[in-house]
């Protein structure tokens, strides 16, 4: 199989296709849906593929005792952590109009399904893929009903072994081949020495036939431009309006700026990664017609003379002769006419049969 497949309609990531940009809007929305546009745009205007958010049936995600425990974060939105999450989660008719919204101005939309009810509403609003979710990525059962759904995914790695990674790995290609793993670390913020980086090259070297990217909630640009210098085929930041809103997320943020400046870099280290054949540049060519250096002769040479190494030097020459990485090719052979001291050494100058 390809190291590439369709994430969403008529867009490719993998191989060579450019790397495809997740802004995570979650429930940095703080449950008010023009917010939630807002961030769409910004997301739009910004350059990045896809709008993201988290889609939760909570009696399906939490156990009552989970939802009726009281709290009392400064984050809250409720005095139990079941009126702080219903407070922040869109309902289905909302999640419609989102989608609309984002068709409308052209941007990808989708959502990290929190449980299997959530992947099934998702499912049914034709998201282009499902995004796994950390805190899911051990459940197997419900990666393997995402897998057998048979769209795209992109699966994140926090909080997870390499065990569980290549369990999910082995899930996911018994059914569907469509799917990238991301390197992630669960931590909000992130320190620069929690991000483990090298981790991508592990991924793509265990798993080699599929994408691999990277989920980043670091502060800061140069991290996640480090992944893509790594490989990394899809990037994935939260994005707010302003770090300072009450929120566990928006600390570990990209800002509007924050963002457009994120795919600006990123498509310039894309850019800068070029082909992987190295050779001479056109770009280069005044430079070397300037400065590149040649075979020159290091002392009067007579025609017909068997060439030693004591009789060759390099020197930047005018005109260009022979080039210095075939310099021992001429030991041995005849001069074809006579060389003066500092001549370069042209190819009519050597008996090359």
């Amino acid at each position: 199989m390809p190291l590439e497949f369709e994430i969403a309609p008529g867009r490719m990531i993998g191989n060579d296709h450019p790397c495809f940009i997740i802004a995570e809007i979650g429930q940095n929305h703080q449950g008010d849906i023009n917010i939630a546009k807002q961030l769409i745009k910004v997301a739009k205007d910004a350059g990045a593929d896809c709008a993201k958010f988290q889609k939760s049936e909570l009696d399906f995600k939490f156990n009552q005792a989970a939802l009726e425990k009281p709290y009392t974060s400064k984050h809250s939105w409720g005095k139990t952590y079941g009126e702080h999450k219903r407070f922040l989660e869109f309902s289905h008719d909302q999640y419609r109009e989102l989608q609309a919204y984002s068709k409308e101005i052209g941007i990808y939309f989708t959502a990290s399904g929190m449980d299997e009810k959530a992947v099934e509403f998702l499912d049914s609003i034709n998201v282009p893929f499902f995004k796994v979710g950390s805190g899911d990525t051990n459940n197997l059962p419900y990666i393997e009903k995402v897998a057998k759904m048979n769209r795209a995914m992109v699966v994140s790695s926090g909080m997870q072994s390499m065990e569980t990674m290549t369990r999910v790995y082995e899930t996911c290609k018994k059914y569907n081949d469509k799917f990238c793993i991301l390197q992630c670390t669960s931590a909000y913020p992130l320190h620069p020495e929690d991000v483990h980086l090298r981790i991508i090259q592990v991924f793509q070297e265990a798993f080699p036939d599929i994408p691999i990217g990277y989920s980043g909630h670091e502060g800061g640009l140069s991290i996640t431009l480090a992944s893509v210098a790594l490989g990394a085929k899809v990037v994935e930041r939260h994005i707010t309006m302003d770090k300072s809103w009450k929120g566990n997320d928006h600390e570990a943020s990209l800002d509007p700026e924050e963002l457009a400046e994120l795919v600006r870099e990123i498509r310039i280290v894309e850019r800068s990664l070029g082909s992987r054949v190295k050779e001479m540049r056109e770009c280069e060519l005044p430079t070397f017609n300037k400065l590149g250096k040649s075979v020159v002769a290091a002392k009067d040479i007579p025609a017909g003379t068997v060439i030693t190494e004591d009789m060759l030097t390099v020197k930047v020459a005018v005109p260009k002769g022979i080039l210095p990485e075939t310099i021992y090719n001429l030991l041995g052979k005849r001069t074809a006419k006579a060389l003066s001291y500092d001549d370069s050494v042209e190819q009519d100058a050597i008996v090359w049969d």
